[in-house]
């Protein structure tokens, strides 16, 4: 069978054929570093992660390409135009690299913890500044964009005459100028729907480049474009991210990268699709945004305890990457109490021997099993179901413990089909899945937690906030874990 994925540009499973046998070119949208990542960005990594791991289990060797947008990040439709990283730098009271760094540490961090392979390349919006200034001379050049008062801006309605704009997001044209928000900067375009590849900055504006129209900086769009072209050619594989950035950056992408290389960018668009909390969309202005390390620490007002990050991982897995996924914390528990029933079997699987036959009705448990193992690929090949292959292990957890508990017997199983039971639940768990037993990780993940709390103390105490400097010291005391500072501002710990 080969591996088909959901092209949500075409929308319908196609079967995936990469530009160059053997080798995949992947781009996948990495976050915005004015602030934490949040339950909602763990999706799309943990997601694109499984892709990544199971394309180079297929034999591929894969470039992923996953970005940091540490610049402007100004955003055009639906949401007030903002510069997320000065406006959050001067909130903090930060350079803005300073707070760009911050979150960019705190967010390879968080990946650490949910076992997500390091991407192969990660570029910064920041460092390609000349990359996506040589794009917009090069579409300005193409005659689809045109500069006002020192900002430039791509022609949308000259595209769209000549190009299927819209096709990814399933939007019309008219519908865009009908629903486009009345914003600063709206009278310099010459439609509604044009986007900025770049912008003029204001006298207060903290980040800013040279360019040929004076002091600016880049859209957001542009950003990803132009890294992407860089680093995968003008003509690549896959292009993934969450389901919301269909429009406009997806869509944005296409239009920008298509006139600037003349070709269409990308072969197979991924989205994932969102997490709700309670059944309401995440926002702030439902106050149920769910940073990481209030997950991982279980400091939330909708959380009842402290969740692993292997526990998050394997509820984001029990569903279809596709399918709207309702996060609560009871359902967080109940999966960390399925994950430990599903390791606790493979623990035990991996201390069993039996015998080489197999002899009556015990046959009718070797097919059993031999046909859920042998639907493993089926369903990872099936645009990753990665819920159905997690069912199955569930059915062959039950009868693994039964032959561990003499309830089945021995010779219930030949050789064969054991070792295929213990390499497929190795290959699928840990390896595709990107699966660790808790316990193992427990020790590492503890540490990490204590020195996040202790690099927030510290943050804390040079601002002089030393009511959350001792809200901290005191509640670690509470949990028997005491904390002592040390000469030349550092800290130690122990636990009672």
């Amino acid at each position: 069978m080969s591996f088909k994925v959901y092209n949500s540009y075409s929308r319908q499973k196609e079967v995936f054929e990469s530009i160059t046998h053997g080798h995949v070119g992947m781009y996948v949208c990495g976050p915005t570093v004015s602030g934490e990542s949040h339950l909602g960005h763990a999706r799309p990594y943990i997601t694109f992660d499984v892709l990544y791991r199971y394309l180079t289990h297929l034999g591929n060797k894969v470039r992923y390409v996953r970005n940091i947008t540490d610049a402007g990040h100004f955003e055009e439709e639906g949401r007030e135009a903002e510069d997320k990283i000065s406006n959050k730098a001067i909130l903090e009271k930060l350079e803005p690299m300073e707070l760009v760094q911050k979150y960019t540490n705190l967010y390879h961090w968080a990946m650490l913890q949910f076992n997500c392979v390091e991407p192969s390349i990660e570029p910064t919006a920041t460092g390609h500044i000349v990359e996506q200034i040589t794009m917009i001379e090069k579409i300005i050049s193409e005659g689809y964009a045109y500069e006002k008062n020192g900002s430039v801006y791509f022609d949308v309605k000259k595209y769209a005459a000549h190009y299927d704009y819209g096709k990814l997001s399933g939007r019309i044209i008219d519908d865009l100028l009908e629903t486009t928000r009345e914003l600063d900067g709206q009278e310099e375009k010459k439609d509604r729907a044009d986007f900025a590849l770049w912008k003029n900055a204001a006298p207060e504006h903290i980040m800013r480049w040279k360019s040929p129209w004076g002091e600016g900086f880049p859209g957001w769009h542009i950003e990803c474009s132009a890294m992407a072209t860089k680093y995968l050619g003008p003509n690549f594989d896959i292009h993934g991210g969450g389901m919301d950035l269909q429009f406009p950056h997806h869509e944005s992408e296409i239009a920008q990268s298509t006139i600037c290389n003349h070709t269409a960018p990308v072969r197979y668009w991924m989205h994932n699709n969102m997490i709700t909390i309670n059944g309401k969309k995440m926002g702030k202005s439902y106050n149920n945004v769910i940073k990481l390390t209030e997950l991982f620490s279980g400091n939330h007002p909708l959380l009842t305890q402290a969740f692993h990050p292997m526990t998050i991982r394997f509820f984001i897995l029990q569903s279809h990457y596709r399918s709207t996924l309702d996060f609560s914390s009871e359902a967080l528990v109940a999966s960390e109490k399925a994950m430990k029933r599903l390791w606790e079997a493979y623990e035990n699987l991996q201390k069993l021997e039996v015998g080489d036959t197999v002899q009556g009705e015990d046959a009718e448990i070797e097919t059993k099993v031999l046909n859920w193992l042998n639907e493993l690929p089926e369903f990872m090949d099936d645009d990753m179901s990665t819920p159905k292959v997690l069912a199955n292990m569930f059915e062959i957890a039950p009868i693994i413990n039964s032959i561990k508990d003499g309830l089945i017997k021995t010779n219930a199983l030949s050789s064969s089909t054991l070792q295929k039971m213990k390499d497929s639940f190795k290959l699928f768990l840990e390896d595709i899945l990107g699966l660790q037993n808790v316990s193992a990780t427990d020790n590492e993940a503890f540490k990490g937690v204590m020195q996040l709390l202790i690099d927030i103390r510290k943050e804390a105490k040079g601002k002089k906030d030393f009511a959350t400097s001792d809200k901290i010291r005191n509640q670690l005391i509470e949990l028997g874990i005491q904390l002592k500072d040390e000469k030349g501002g550092e800290m130690s710990w122990t636990v009672a």
